[in-house]
């Protein structure tokens, strides 16, 4: 019961985060400057910031944002995993051993650090479309190594099994094996790992983001949002600020318990 109310919560985010911005009607960079920091009211429903744009507009735009690049860089890091996993897994040998050492030297480094360092030398004046295609591609390319290790022993136990043993001994050969008996093996390991990535990278944004080398002003993101909340003094008085806050809890919450490992009865 709670994993399927946590889907349809997490459903109705992303329904909302995705339609939000078409029926708000509002751009996330228009500014009402005779309303600046305005508390939350019938006409803006989270009051404005500093530079007088619709908190709320800006909320559903930045929640559409972070909701669609972290399912995206998710679907991709998967694919990535998926095709070096399974070429290492398959072939064997030297080709295994390669593509392990990268895969192992990929998550011995510090993968937050990682990301945030080679986010560091781009350029931090970028257009925000190509800060947003930037980050999209960073967490795919820097998330592939953990996926590869699962596809990669999904892979060995099919090579290992006996009816790929007895489809090889009827003649059943190349593209054949690999489609029939491959592919269809690693369809479950791809949707648990597409599912876990998800949450982590849309915390791996909201942390660039938030340091400023994520997606660029004045496009919205989640972990952009969040940057509001470095004035903790004035929360307080201000409690309306976390709504950013609360969406990105909500989102990863709700993956936790929809798509976590369900605990077995004792």
């Amino acid at each position: 019961m709670t994993r399927r109310l946590a889907r349809i919560l997490l459903a109705v985010i992303f329904v909302a985060a995705l339609l939000g911005p078409a029926i708000s009607g509002r751009s996330y960079s228009e500014q009402y400057r005779d309303s600046a920091g305005e508390p939350p009211s019938a006409r803006f429903p989270l009051g404005t910031d500093d530079l007088g744009r619709d908190r709320f507009a800006r909320l559903l735009w930045g929640s559409a944002v972070s909701l669609a690049l972290a399912p995206g860089a998710a679907l991709l890091a998967t694919l990535l995993g998926a095709v070096a996993g399974a070429i290492a897994g398959w072939k064997g040998g030297w080709i295994e051993r390669a593509l392990g050492l990268c895969a192992d030297l990929f998550l011995s480094l510090p993968w937050l650090f990682l990301l945030l360092a080679v986010r560091a030398l781009l350029p931090l004046d970028t257009h925000p479309g190509a800060s947003l295609a930037i980050t999209f591609l960073l967490l795919a390319a820097l998330g592939w190594a953990g996926p590869s290790r699962v596809f990669r022993a999904c892979v060995l136990a099919v090579r290992r099994s006996d009816f790929l043993l007895q489809a090889k001994a009827c003649g059943t050969a190349g593209w054949r094996l690999l489609w029939r008996y491959l592919l269809p093996s690693l369809i479950p390991a791809a949707r648990a790992q597409f599912a876990v990535a998800i949450p982590l990278f849309v915390l791996s944004e909201a942390n660039l983001s938030l340091l400023g080398l994520g997606v660029a002003e004045p496009l919205p993101s989640l972990g952009g949002l969040l940057a509001e909340l470095q004035d903790y003094a004035s929360i307080p008085s201000r409690p309306w600020v976390l709504a950013p806050a609360a969406v990105l809890a909500a989102v990863t919450l709700g993956f936790h318990a929809g798509f976590g490992a369900r605990e077995e009865p004792s």
